[in-house]
């Protein structure tokens, strides 16, 4: 069975992913915690009861072989320790022993059968110390998709297997597939946290693999009516598939470390930021607060959200490139110093491009970060949607911030009054959509607490925040 994931497809992980697959590592070495440890052993006991009462009333299909029986067990406990991770957990390709099993052994014997196969290689990983002892348990759990199609051919008694009775093995199929939504409901939707928006796509890609995997199943199943024992003949694909898997493993493990390569390569230039002024590297953080605020009210993905917090984060980078008596100057810039202010979005796009990867593509949004929706910014004149939304996102949230922050020309202005410059440059300067959701925010937060001076409010929006740069990093 391939259980909630589906094959990577790309080089880069989607970032939502790269955090389950890291919450999943870290957790197989600890005790389950409250909420998984209630999901489990709610699982794991309607597992163990429906089994039971399967081997008791469900109709006997065919005599059952002792032998057979235990070599299935050690080739399903085999193939179990094999896994693809991706996404929020992982493929295993039993479904490869799980078919032989149900069509060569009575059917309402094979949850209890695959759940002692995967028990076997569950102790084994404890202990060798892959997986806390707690854990273990979670066998009886990933054993339940087997009880639907069990059912399923315990009472519609196929007979040997043969083609004529593949209608019947597509209704297991089918049964099996609804409960592992069921399972997956439970698991990777309340436990882990995965939104439905990524879990599906996953789910229907696991159905897509196991289905494959399942006809290979039926092959050896139908070659082995006469010797039985012709089933284990499935064990050189688990191996090759364990191949690949140890493959696919460093994959991952080389794009989690890339990522956290990017990330602390963006709180390291922040850092320089920092150093090198202490206003923009407070005002860098403060965007990247409201930034994430936004980006979470207009519904962005995971990997836009990203884009958006280290876009937020070293939009001003390029500014260590400015001269200190133009950056900090106390009144207005002259035209020529104008000239040279601006050039700060290339610069902080060549710095990034230089690193490459992930902060390429934050180059083009620190580069954006400036132009105007009339098409009357800088660096390159972009209007309207040729922004691109991250850029539109850090450019309004830029914009509020500096309006209400004190800076060495100019007193901040009032909440109110940066609220109205924010709509009457609305489709001019600023993404209508953007501002939009900045207000929004503003004074959902206003009629919740009431009022605050400017200070109060800001400070409060950047703690409140969904996500805290210091806490990410």
């Amino acid at each position: 069975m391939l259980e909630r994931l589906g094959l990577g497809r790309q080089a880069e992980l989607h970032p939502a992913h790269e955090d389950a697959i890291e919450r999943q590592e870290e957790r197989r070495n600890v005790a389950l915690e409250r909420r998984e440890r209630r999901a489990e052993i709610s699982i794991a006991t309607v597992t163990l009861v429906a089994s039971v009462l399967l081997v008791i009333f469900a109709p006997a299909t065919r005599d059952f072989d002792p032998g057979l029986a235990a070599a299935l067990v050690l080739a399903c406990a085999i193939a179990y320790r094999v896994r693809f991770h991706d996404g929020a957990g992982y493929a295993i390709p039993t479904q490869l022993v799980l078919v032989p099993m149900l069509l060569l052994l009575p059917p309402a014997t094979v949850p209890l059968l695959v759940a002692a196969g995967m028990t076997i290689s569950n102790v084994a990983r404890a202990i060798r110390g892959d997986l806390h002892g707690q854990r273990i348990a979670l066998s009886l759990g990933d054993a339940a998709h087997a009880i639907a199609p069990a059912l399923v051919l315990a009472l519609a008694a196929p007979g040997d297997p043969a083609w004529s009775a593949v209608p019947i093995y597509v209704a297991a199929l089918a049964a099996q597939f609804g409960l592992d939504f069921a399972i997956t409901v439970l698991r990777d939707w309340f436990v882990v946290g995965l939104g439905a928006e990524l879990a599906l796509p996953l789910l229907a890609w696991t159905w897509l693999v196991d289905t494959l995997l399942a006809m290979v199943g039926l092959l050896a199943a139908l070659a082995s009516r006469d010797e039985p024992f012709g089933a284990l003949l499935v064990l050189p694909v688990v191996a090759l598939l364990s191949i690949f898997s140890r493959e696919r493993s460093a994959r991952i493990d080389q794009s989690l470390e890339l990522s956290r390569a990017y990330r602390g390569t963006t709180l390291l230039l922040s850092d320089v930021l920092d150093d090198d002024d202490e206003y923009t590297a407070f005002h860098s953080r403060g965007v990247v607060q409201l930034s994430l605020a936004v980006a979470d009210t207009l519904n962005l993905d995971e990997r836009q959200k990203r884009n958006v917090e280290f876009g937020a984060l070293l939009h001003d980078i390029g500014k260590i490139a400015i001269p200190k008596e133009i950056l900090n100057k106390p009144g207005k810039l002259s035209a020529d110093e104008w000239v040279v202010m601006e050039t700060h979005t290339l610069e902080g796009q060549r710095l990034l491009d230089r690193v490459g990867g992930v902060l390429r593509d934050v180059g083009q949004i620190v580069r954006s970060s400036h132009e105007r929706w009339d098409g009357r910014g800088y660096p390159d004149g972009l209007m309207g949607e040729e922004i691109p939304l991250e850029s539109s996102i850090v450019s309004v949230c830029d914009a509020f911030s500096a309006m209400t922050t004190d800076r060495p020309y100019r007193k901040a202005l009032s909440l109110d009054t940066a609220i109205r410059e924010l709509r009457d440059n609305s489709g001019t300067q600023f993404c209508p959509p953007v501002v939009e959701a900045l207000i929004h925010l503003i004074e959902q937060d206003a009629a919740m607490v009431g009022p605050r001076s400017v200070a109060e409010e800001i400070e409060l929006m950047t703690v409140t925040a969904p996500i805290a740069i210091d806490a990410v990093a």
